[in-house]
């Protein structure tokens, strides 16, 4: 009989034993809107993972917030505000693009006023300079707004993490999420063990989605350092995210149970936190 039920649970996986661990999925591309949401929800649904809420952007692959049509990425935020309107566990994630100036400022502002609690950037797809003044301007104003910048940080642009550091440092008053946590260069965010140190310096605004970074790390000859680094960042600055449809909610979910992290450890990264940064109740995920 024990051999059948690990045969089981070879056969299925692990997430029957874990449908009762709600998930925060922080990272979700909605490329064709309606369509990507419901089949997001099927996905998650086959995986037996019981959905706190997520996170979803509308741009992201064939769709991009580039430069020089902010018209363009106004509709584009008004059409997710609607999807979210009628799906109460979706969190909007809005866009704009910092060289558009002062036009950025005001679809922000305009957004932040329509409830907007996140600002998505992406320095490689949307082809802009994180050390460019006009993106400081801009997540200075999400600062006052009460915006979360999520900030790609797969490390695929050179001096990605330095660049991001030195964004976070200079706006203090906003909080800023950085996907992927560096990828493949996420030892850097070690330093923030040592940077806490620092007197009347560092101000604890940086959090951490480990989207994507999570699957190269479970299981692999890198996976005591990663979560090594996971706690030195803390524990309580990680959350999760999938990168669908890129990535599965359920294989990301399934790594993150293999790095061996204790139970409270792992229920923070895949949902209390989240809830903590965005503002979300329980009763909202429910």
């Amino acid at each position: 009989m024990i051999r059948y039920v690990l045969a089981l649970v070879a056969a299925f996986g692990t997430h029957f034993a874990h449908a009762d661990e709600a998930v925060f999925d922080s990272h979700v591309h909605l490329r064709e809107g309606e369509s990507s949401l419901r089949a997001y929800e099927a996905d998650v649904a086959a995986a037996h993972i019981k959905l706190a809420g997520f996170g979803g952007m509308w741009f992201g692959g064939p769709n991009q917030a580039l430069q020089g049509d902010p018209a363009k990425i106004r509709a584009n935020n008004d059409a997710h505000l609607a999807l979210a309107a009628k799906h109460p566990e979706m969190l909007p994630i809005a866009t704009v693009h910092p060289y558009d100036g002062q036009d950025a400022l005001d679809e922000l502002a305009r957004v932040a006023a329509r409830g907007v609690k996140v600002l998505k950037l992406h320095p490689h797809t949307q082809k802009f300079d994180a050390a460019d003044p006009r993106v400081l301007a801009l997540v200075r104003k999400a600062g006052e707004l009460g915006v979360v910048v999520l900030f790609d940080n797969a490390n695929i642009l050179p001096g990605d993490n330095e660049r991001l550091f030195n964004v976070a440092i200079q706006a203090p008053k906003t909080k800023f999420l950085f996907a992927h946590m560096g990828g493949m260069n996420f030892r850097f965010w070690n330093i923030l063990a040592l940077v806490r140190t620092t007197e009347k310096f560092f101000f604890d605004n940086m959090y951490f989605d480990i989207s994507a970074t999570v699957i190269l790390a479970a299981d692999s000859p890198i996976e005591d350092e990663f979560v090594w680094t996971l706690r030195n960042v803390g524990i309580d600055h990680v959350v999760l995210g999938s990168d669908y449809p890129q990535i599965p909610l359920g294989k990301t979910v399934d790594a993150l149970r293999r790095l061996g992290l204790s139970d409270d450890e792992q229920a923070k990264i895949r949902v209390e936190n989240a809830l903590r940064l965005f503002g979300r109740t329980k009763a909202q995920s429910e």
